[in-house]
């Protein structure tokens, strides 16, 4: 797989229509992303069981897309494999009055994960980058001071992302940001596969359709946003959505080379834990 081309560490000449091709990824079929996905769900298997155990490193994942392209989807069969014990999945909805009462950043703060987990963004923080700037009227309701309201509120916003996302790196924790990259083409097919099939009507708001009225603006709004905030200590990873399955078998195999990075491995057994557990032993089999 070419995952490197996915890969936006440097932000500068980024454009979105270079990043929207299965072709480039290198999974030459279905069978092939299955493959990928099956081995890569099977080593993140393990490769959690080590992250918790060593209890150092934390994992978060963040995943922005446009709806219908498939956040759902890729968590449940790409973390299909990963104890829940050591996972959890957070989705930010629409702020609430207390959020709009605090720092943007404040209620992803407090949903991060700890040390030896992985935290799961279901949209995130960038939403301040994107639905807000699209829709510029809802900073209404963060009640800032009219004075901060200027044309450099977004580039400010980057700066602060940038920053609070080099204090976590800095603190052990690997932050992957992924992009799931749908065509309007693939949305539409989507929505109305929600309305054909029953088992799919739930999924459907008349609000989504409604946001592809700005869809050129959103894309511009994605496009800033990772030029401004690819780092090589956040990276994006711009994934091509129209396929799932290909789609799925990019995040796993992104998030197994970054944990495989840290080189984890279990404890090590120190003489007195030996001890403790020789004495544990001999108690089982006399009991």
């Amino acid at each position: 797989m070419k995952l490197k081309k996915c890969i936006v560490t440097k932000g500068k000449g980024f454009r979105l229509t270079d990043h929207d091709s299965a072709a480039h990824v290198g999974l030459h079929s279905k069978d092939d992303a299955r493959t990928t996905l099956e081995r890569s769900t099977a080593q993140l298997t393990d490769l959690q069981g080590k992250l918790y155990a060593q209890d150092r490193w934390g994992l978060l994942l963040i995943f922005q897309a446009m709806d219908a392209a498939g956040k759902d989807s890729t968590i449940k069969h790409v973390m299909s494999g990963v104890n829940p014990m050591g996972c959890s999945v957070h989705s930010f909805k629409a702020p609430s009055t207390e959020e709009l009462d605090h720092d943007f950043l404040w209620r992803a703060a407090k949903a991060l994960p700890e040390r030896g987990r992985i935290g799961i963004f279901n949209r995130s923080y960038y939403e301040e980058t994107l639905i807000v700037r699209v829709h510029p009227e809802l900073l209404e309701r963060q009640h800032l001071p009219a004075g901060l309201v200027t044309k450099h509120l977004w580039k400010e916003r980057f700066h602060d992302i940038n920053a609070f996302e080099r204090y976590l790196t800095r603190n052990g924790f690997v932050i992957l940001k992924f992009f799931l990259n749908v065509s309007h083409a693939e949305q539409r097919r989507r929505f109305l596969a929600r309305l054909d099939e029953p088992q799919k009507n739930w999924k459907f708001s008349s609000q989504d359709v409604q946001e592809r009225r700005y869809w050129r603006a959103y894309m511009r709004a994605y496009e800033d946003t990772i030029r401004h905030t690819a780092t090589a200590h956040a990276p994006w990873i711009v994934v091509p959505a129209d396929d799932k399955v290909r789609a799925h078998a990019v995040v796993a195999q992104a998030i197994v080379d970054a944990l495989q990075d840290l080189d984890l491995t279990l404890p090590p057994l120190t003489p007195a834990r030996r001890r403790d557990l020789a004495r544990a032993r001999r108690t089982l089999i006399q009991s």
